[in-house]
């Protein structure tokens, strides 16, 4: 294997070797390489000593651990009617966040220009400068095309196509790089990186305001041709042709089973409510109509998923989102199931996320820190010291 400071960094920070002497025995490298690699490392400040470790024989070997605290990340977890504005350390953990009013309707550049406003005040709330950030990530309700990292005709999100996210609030913030992604795929690789790291297979449902899917195939985030994998909510059923869809079209997953149709639904009954948030809300106030509801829209759900389940076989099906709850996956067990073929759901494990409403934050954080720590970018990082 490579054996730069970023690849004895990437040992580190994944638990691989956490001692100079397992450092050389997964690369190879000579004692005094190892060395010198370590030195580095700790004089970045990218890794610290962390206690010391049992020996058999000479002194007791050093714990080296990834330094969460080097610097920090900033995440917008932006919804359809709101955002989530968060400052995190290099592990996930969450220093400040605050949620504020945004509507993707209204377009980028006033959405946009709420998020870059949030986050300075973040900052300035937790007295961090701009060049203590490593990175900013950005999730959004809608495709993210991989290879531009903006919006790929997004269907609930008009005038967001091909948008430069990333290059609008790189000019606000004046800090970098900035990355961009779908909401339901940071997610999923939240979940598989956190609570199911040997999970080769996951997906992740999110139903909120909208429905959208994430998949991790071996550690990664699986986007199809152009980042429309898993885009569910716009999956047509037959049975409900009149039911209009935010999209334009008609009879979409998300007309009938999302917390806008939910919602729907609910006011229909005399009930307020106009977003999955306030489904949210009756749902942990145990209204029945509402948990009644949203059973049922989770039976429509695993109608589709059980097509998914067969075609990728996944060990691990995660719900979240605003709807995430008892009634809902048990809704959605209920069809998923009887559809499925026995030997594509004989090992898969149906679960809550168990992030709430954080787990854009988790995942995007994760996926910053990747990008920003990846080997290479340390090493060129160091070289240029």
């Amino acid at each position: 294997m490579a054996s730069g400071p970023g690849d004895v960094l990437a040992l580190i920070r994944t638990g691989t070797a956490r001692t100079r002497g397992e450092i050389m025995d997964a690369t190879g490298l000579s004692r005094m390489t190892v060395a010198q690699r370590v030195d580095a490392l700790l004089a970045d400040g990218l890794i610290r000593h962390a206690g010391t470790a049992s020996a058999s024989r000479g002194r007791r070997a050093t714990h080296l651990e990834f330094n969460a605290a080097h610097s920090v990340v900033v995440v917008a977890a932006v919804e359809t009617t709101h955002a989530r504005v968060a400052v995190t350390d290099l592990v996930g953990r969450v220093l400040v966040e605050h949620d504020i009013e945004v509507a993707v309707a209204d377009g980028p550049e006033s959405a946009l220009h709420a998020v870059s406003q949030a986050i300075d005040q973040s900052l300035e709330h937790t007295g961090v400068t701009r060049s203590q950030v490593s990175g900013v990530g950005v999730s959004i309700p809608g495709p993210v095309d991989p290879d531009t990292a903006r919006p790929s005709q997004p269907p609930i999100m008009p005038g967001w196509d091909a948008y430069p996210v990333a290059d609008h609030l790189e000019d606000a913030l004046g800090t970098g790089p900035v990355l961009v992604e779908n909401d339901a795929n940071v997610m999923a690789l939240g979940e598989q990186s956190t609570n199911y790291p040997s999970c080769d297979t996951l997906c992740f449902v999110k139903v909120s305001t909208g429905i959208g899917t994430g998949i991790v195939l071996n550690g990664r985030i699986y986007h199809g041709v152009d980042g429309g994998a898993g885009d569910i909510g716009h999956v047509r059923l037959s049975d409900y042709p009149d039911a209009v869809c935010q999209c334009g079209s008609r009879g979409c997953l998300a007309a009938v089973a999302s917390g806008r149709a939910v919602a729907s639904a609910l006011s229909g009954t005399g009930i307020e409510a106009h977003s999955g948030r306030d489904v949210s809300r009756l749902l942990a106030q145990g209204d029945t109509t509402a948990m009644g509801l949203t059973q049922d829209a989770g039976r429509r759900i695993g109608e589709v998923m059980a097509t998914v389940v067969c075609l990728l076989n996944p060990e691990i099906l995660v719900i979240g989102g605003a709807l995430a709850s008892a009634p809902l996956i048990s809704g959605v067990r209920e069809s998923l199931y009887p559809l499925s073929l026995p030997r594509a759901t004989r090992h898969l494990d149906v679960r809550l996320s168990t992030f709430g409403e954080n787990a854009a934050v988790v995942g995007m954080t994760r996926m910053v820190v990747d990008h920003v720590f990846a080997p290479a970018a340390v090493d060129a990082r160091l070289a240029a010291r």
